[in-house]
């Protein structure tokens, strides 16, 4: 478990994730060196990274969260081939292992093609079931964090990191939205959003100077955020869910911000398909699960229907991008059932790309 110096560190990320260790010290008024230590600390045993990420609408990617039922026996398989893949995030073991639930990232061009849900899906051995939901408005998630990972620092702490974030006079940021030139760009920051200017200028082969307002920029216009990956099971949310939920259109964006506010959700999305609201729910345990369930949610009279999937295993999260630390944690050798939907092409960022 975290403790409050642990939590006070993730939320000063979620503030500004590129902030300084010196910053964030100044802030939370330790040293800097015990900030530091944290850190690496809590990317060993907590999973934490801080990563880039576009802005969907802007680079031109459509997101689908597709659902796989396949075999017992193959499932472990079939998701790590998913993982591998750089047009996949968010990918999940659910419903007794037998089930796969990932977004997939693809061109909103038609044109472009998107051959894992048109090809690898179709030709991959022991999937039983498909179920693909275009994601159409994200209510909760991406920019918008869980509210239980960024409750720790005051309004004093929280002020002086965001002072942070316009410290630098020297430039005055314009808005822009993405481009192609961005791609290179856009791998690093979903490697390492912390990635220093120099290292993102070797990434790029821009200048130092050329990465800094280009990241300023894009971050002005919205086409850029930053987001916090952690182990929730550190915050003491070891019972995870996704909610797949049926509301009529009328009140659909009534419901979907209803439920952005609850403290339990740490995602809502409205999709299309027969469940056209999906959530993610990060309890204590089963019991606080069913509080959740049968009290907040079971209130709201425009939810006809609910589907209770728990998540057994997250294998993937926000970042296309996988690490060779995050490498090193998977232990899944791939078999057949991997050899069609491990595809290496996939999404690395900018308009357009898959």
């Amino acid at each position: 478990m975290l403790d409050d110096l642990d939590r006070a560190l993730i939320h000063a990320l979620h503030i500004d994730g590129r902030a300084p260790f010196s910053q964030i010290a100044a802030a939370l008024d330790v040293s800097p060196q015990t900030v530091a230590r944290r850190y690496r600390r809590l990317r060993t045993e907590a999973s934490l990274r801080v990563v880039g990420l576009p802005d969907p609408h802007q680079a031109g990617q459509t997101q689908w969260l597709v659902r796989l039922t396949a075999a017992a026996s193959s499932a472990q398989d079939l998701a790590h081939a998913l993982v591998r893949r750089q047009d996949t995030s968010w990918v999940k073991l659910t419903s007794g292992g037998t089930e796969i639930v990932a977004i997939i990232h693809t061109p909103t061009d038609a044109a472009a093609g998107n051959s894992l849900l048109l090809r690898d899906i179709p030709r991959t051995n022991h999937i039983t079931a498909v179920s693909a939901h275009c994601i159409l408005h994200t209510y909760l998630g991406g920019p918008t964090n869980w509210r239980r990972s960024a409750d720790t620092l005051d309004e004093d702490q929280q002020r002086l990191l965001r002072e942070h974030e316009q410290a630098d006079t020297s430039y005055v940021p314009v808005p822009r939205r993405l481009t192609d030139a961005d791609a290179d760009l856009l791998v690093a920051l979903q490697k390492d959003g912390r990635a220093t200017h120099a290292e993102l200028a070797q990434a790029t082969g821009w200048s130092p100077v050329t990465v800094a307002r280009r990241l300023a920029d894009l971050q002005a216009g919205g086409a850029v955020f930053f987001d916090v990956e952690v182990d929730t099971g550190q915050f003491g949310a070891n019972t995870r869910a996704l909610l797949w939920m049926s509301v009529s259109p009328a009140h659909i964006e009534n419901v979907a911000t209803t439920l952005a506010r609850h403290d339990e959700l740490a995602y809502v999305a409205a999709t299309t398909g027969p469940t056209n609201l999906v959530a993610q729910a990060l309890c204590r345990d089963p019991a606080d699960l069913h509080h959740y369930l049968a009290r907040r949610l079971g209130s709201l009279d425009a939810i006809h229907t609910l589907e209770t999937s728990p998540v057994l295993q997250n294998l993937k999260a926000a970042s296309p991008i996988i690490t060779e630390l995050e490498r090193t944690r998977r232990t899944a050798t791939p078999g057949r059932t991997g050899a069609v939907i491990d595809g290496r092409a996939g999404a690395t960022g900018g308009r357009g790309r898959t």
